[in-house]
């Protein structure tokens, strides 16, 4: 499940769908709440390490001005406001109908739908590479409008990863800055989920049960920053649309398994 977890969470190929098609197609069982979250954490940890130059300068920029830093803070300060900024639309849309989405993920007609979607707009997004801008280019209004199209990943079967480097590269964005942005954007999403459902972590590892969760937070991190490592490399000179072919064969295969299996 870490290694799943970690690879999904950075591929342009839906963690949720992935894992709500395990769940009502396969039939594996959903792993508890304490084991999720630590998992979650695990590709918090791969994000920070893998794009630690960035944390970093976001860190700075909380700090004050002085003779020396005027540079470095105003920078971080910047990169900060633009990853706050792109998290507030999906932040108020799962607020508002979490209860809805989270019954998205018993329909695997939809699911399959998704996954379609995700192919196609990967497919058309791609159309749009190497326009050239960078992340120092980026505007407030740039990162409103790709954390918009976050927001519609929530259904299951959009991929996050998917939507935020689409949009990335429909504001005219490079393939690998738009990557970077899209992977920062993670951070305060998982971290937010990680906080909020922390509880039970220590009565789990105190309870005996730290073996399995240590594992699967191990092998998140470990496969999510190679993962994100290797996208990275990807979209330095290859295309997205190999991911579209993936989530058309995964969405085709769900539907028709479900028409025929009905």
């Amino acid at each position: 499940m870490g290694i799943f977890q970690g690879l999904t969470e950075f591929l342009p190929i839906s963690s949720s769908g992935h894992l709500a098609l395990l769940g009502q197609v396969v039939g594996l069982k959903e792993p508890d709440l304490t084991f999720n979250v630590m998992v979650h954490f695990g590709t918090l940890i791969a994000v920070v390490s893998a794009l630690w130059s960035e944390v970093v300068l976001m860190f700075h920029g909380l700090q004050r001005f002085t003779e020396t830093n005027v540079e470095t803070v105003r920078m971080g300060r910047r990169l900060l406001s633009l990853i706050v900024i792109g998290t507030i639309p999906a932040a108020v849309v799962g607020l508002l109908a979490k209860d809805f989405v989270e019954k998205l993920f018993g329909s695997v007609v939809l699911v399959g739908i998704a996954l379609l979607l995700t192919g196609g707009l990967l497919w058309w997004a791609e159309g749009r590479a190497d326009q050239g801008k960078g992340l120092d280019e980026m505007l407030p209004k740039d990162a409103l409008q790709i954390g918009a199209w976050q927001a519609v990943a929530l259904i299951p079967g959009i991929s996050r990863s998917g939507t935020t480097i689409s949009a990335g590269l429909y504001q005219g964005f490079n393939r690998v800055d738009a990557a970077r942005f899209s992977f920062l954007l993670s951070v305060p999403t998982i971290a937010g989920a990680v906080i909020l459902e922390s509880r039970g972590v220590f009565a789990a590892v105190s309870g005996g049960t730290w073996g399995p969760i240590a594992a699967g937070t191990l092998t998140a991190a470990v496969t999510g920053f190679l993962t994100i490592k290797g996208m990275l490399q990807l979209v330095k000179s290859h295309s997205l649309r190999v991911f579209s072919y993936y989530t058309w064969v995964i969405g085709l295969t769900v539907l028709i398994l479900t028409r025929f299996l009905r």
